[in-house]
């Protein structure tokens, strides 16, 4: 059985990262997405281990002792992290996995597992964005224009990613990401793995 691929992907709040990826998994059996731990409150319609595994901050730095996380970050002031042996241990089974992370963990990702393939979403604009944010209902003007910020900076860390995908068309960007995810299953080592059998059968003469 060939290894899964893991791709981490980035994005400013808002950009449409979460929908682009459950679209893509509804799609593809063969690719699911990383549960993160994280002491941020839950937001209503959330489920805790389907979201996030929501833990304490007193939970997050044991299990950060221990060794625990592939990846962590504190964004807005709350702890996210990715468990390392779930990612392993799923990648070891054949099934590719997404992390959906800022980009500072995607940089930690990559310098322990430098075959992550990366991707970054942007959306086509900052008014796009700011416009997004309101329409969620969520977050009161202060937090919004926090996140406003912060996306600028997140947004200028779009150069250190692999591939980059602008969510202006729901559909296009889709196609896109669903693009990616094939063209990264063509590549002559992925293929060979998958398919030594034949391979050693159409080489035999």
């Amino acid at each position: 059985m060939s290894k899964g691929i893991l791709y981490t992907v980035s994005a400013p709040s808002g950009a449409g990262k979460t929908s682009l990826v459950n679209a893509l998994v509804r799609s593809n059996p063969e690719v699911c997405v990383s549960v993160s731990h994280t002491t941020r409150p839950m937001r209503p319609g959330e489920e805790n281990g389907v979201n996030y595994h929501f833990i304490s901050h007193e939970q997050f730095e044991a299990m950060l002792a221990q060794g625990a996380f592939l990846e962590h970050a504190r964004v807005f002031g709350n702890l996210y992290g990715t468990s390392q042996h779930w990612v392993e241990q799923t990648l070891r089974s054949g099934m590719d996995v997404i992390l959906e992370i800022d980009w500072q963990g995607a940089a930690q990702v990559r310098k322990l597992m430098p075959d992550t393939v990366s991707l970054f979403i942007l959306p086509p604009s900052l008014s796009c964005l700011r416009q997004r944010l309101t329409g969620r209902g969520q977050d009161d003007k202060a937090v919004i224009e926090a996140r406003m910020s912060e996306a600028i900076n997140e947004i200028s860390h779009y150069v250190e990613a692999d591939y980059m995908i602008i969510n202006d068309d729901f559909t296009v960007a889709l196609a896109q990401f669903q693009a990616l995810i094939t063209s990264q299953h063509l590549r002559q080592q992925v293929q060979s793995e998958r398919h030594a059998p034949l391979l050693a059968e159409l080489l035999s003469k």
